[in-house]
């Protein structure tokens, strides 16, 4: 799961983000191809250990709801898994997107799907990530709170000593630089032009740094400069009365560790042979680890249930649906490979699909049972759904309710693969298991567990090894992506369905 709230901006694409951390942040640009590691890849440590390939069972042969989750077994479930965790082994510990770790995962389920007969396709995406550290700024040996503004240039050995300048009117044009700016640090009011362009004047202006001070109350967040054409010196953002107090001071120090690197990574797309091609049923997981560890409940967890959804119902199944599951790139650095594939999806192309299920996060040690709030129930956070999207959470609703589990309903917060999807009106929903937030008193009471801890106290770490994987909870999160994929294959009609095609077709006037 993606840490930031992304709808993940593109270099030309519709998307524009909510909130915009600058840990990582991408541009991304969908070509065709197959990736090739990234100039020191080579040198990564890898090992050529053989991976396990899990016995495949056949698919099954009628296809209903109940039929392929009982197929979907924790024990399928868990060879992918398993050997998802050898290649991370192999691969220098993790299975991040642009790194040979993730060319093998990904090589790995394709290789299974192509030999169960799907029609599998490996689309490239080529992005820029942004990787920010530490940043620290004082004024007169004052600390300021402060963000770096994405694809910010970094300061690097030296912090950046000098004395602030206040830039006249807002920094939009070159006559608002005075000449003192040369060899100072410039502070721009925040208004009317780009962060971009305010500091782009700035370096043109001689300055060696640019601190963007809020006009409104509060720090700046989701303050980027693009990444094209973008300034070569540093540029954090501080809040207005922040911004008075380095106006005033007599000398500012800034220190920036920031890097923009060039990424390449694929997405992995497997269809059924059957069914009608213009009403299509997606389900997708990311396939990405974090850099930091092999992603083991973040999340083979969701892949490994996708993939063995995908090898029980077969290349072939008898149902009126086809089937598209995906395994998308780069979600961890902003939902790169699902936006680029929304993005890159005609009119036609998107009215096809008549919803989109997501499963990210399965297997949470100490998890919990949530499903995307379709219809905004628990009135909180980005609102419901597309139309449709009540129905699927309904659906996951009656699967727990049949087993006695509670289900809570969780927003739609724009931090995994269902974010670009909804963007566009195509309802979407899924299961998931908890990230970094903490259990309440009232869900340990629910579910079992520690309340006060974590739903995975080890999310985003080297820690997160088939070890952290809740076998207990995943064999129920992975049948309910069976159920609900099997539902939807049969039909997407009825109380719980989503708009049929012609339905899709007057909404987009076509």
């Amino acid at each position: 799961m993606s840490p930031r709230r992304r709808s993940t901006p593109t270099r030309s694409g519709p998307f524009r983000s909510a909130t915009l951390l600058a840990t990582v942040a991408i541009a991304a640009v969908l070509v065709s191809g197959c990736t090739t590691d990234e100039p020191g890849e080579a040198a990564r440590p890898r090992s050529s250990a053989p991976v396990s390939t899990p016995a495949v069972a056949p698919p099954i042969t009628d296809v209903t709801p109940a039929a392929l989750a009982d197929a979907v077994s924790v024990t399928g479930v868990m060879g992918h898994i398993r050997a998802l965790q050898q290649i991370a082994d192999n691969h220098g510990g993790n299975r991040a997107a642009g790194t040979p770790g993730y060319d093998a995962s990904l090589d790995y389920a394709a290789g299974l799907l192509r030999t169960a007969g799907f029609d599998v396709t490996t689309p490239t995406v080529e992005y820029q990530r942004f990787d920010a550290g530490p940043v620290t700024l004082t004024a007169d040996d004052h600390k300021v709170a402060t963000r770096v503004l994405e694809y910010s240039a970094g300061t690097g050995d030296t912090p950046v000593t000098a004395r602030p300048v206040a830039v006249g009117e807002l920094g939009c044009a070159a006559v608002d630089y005075p000449p003192a700016v040369r060899g100072a640090v410039a502070v721009i009011t925040r208004g009317t032009c780009t962060f971009a362009d305010k500091a782009r004047n700035a370096q043109a202006a001689g300055a060696v740094a640019a601190i963007m001070v809020n006009n409104e109350d509060g720090q700046l967040t989701g303050a980027t400069l693009g990444v094209d054409d973008r300034p070569a010196i540093p540029a954090v953002g501080v809040s207005g009365d922040d911004g008075e107090m380095i106006r005033a001071a007599d000398s500012v120090t800034l220190t920036v560790e920031a890097q923009t690197t060039p990424v390449t990574t694929r997405n992995l797309l497997a269809e059924t042979r059957t069914g009608t091609p213009d009403d299509v049923v997606m389900a997708g997981a990311h396939l990405d680890s974090v850099p930091a560890g092999p992603g083991m409940n973040d999340n083979a967890s969701g892949v490994g249930a996708v993939l063995e959804t995908a090898l029980r119902l077969g290349s072939s199944p008898r149902v009126p649906h086809r089937v598209r599951f995906a395994f998308w790139g780069g979600e961890e650095d902003g939902l790169v490979g699902s936006s680029e594939y929304v993005r890159g999806l005609d009119a036609g192309g998107r009215r096809a699909i008549a919803l989109y299920l997501n499963f990210d996060m399965l297997a949470s040690p100490n998890g919990g049972y949530f499903a995307y709030d379709g219809d905004d129930s628990a009135r909180r956070g980005a609102g419901a759904g597309p139309a449709g999207s009540e129905g699927i959470e309904r659906v996951f609703e009656k699967f727990y309710a049949d087993r006695g589990i509670p289900l809570e309903p969780t927003d739609f917060d724009g931090r995994s693969d269902y974010g670009p999807f909804i963007a566009v009106g195509i309802p979407a929903g899924g299961v998931l298991a908890g990230a970094e937030r903490k259990k309440s008193t009232e869900q340990a009471q629910m579910w079992g567990g520690k309340a006060g801890e974590a739903f995975d106290p080890d999310y985003h770490s080297p820690r997160d090894t088939i070890d952290n994987v809740n076998t207990e909870l995943l064999a129920v999160t992975s049948a309910a992506a069976a159920h609900t994929v099997a539902t939807y294959a049969l039909s997407s009609g009825g109380p719980d369905g989503v708009p049929a095609v012609d339905q899709r077709r007057r909404a987009e006037g076509g």
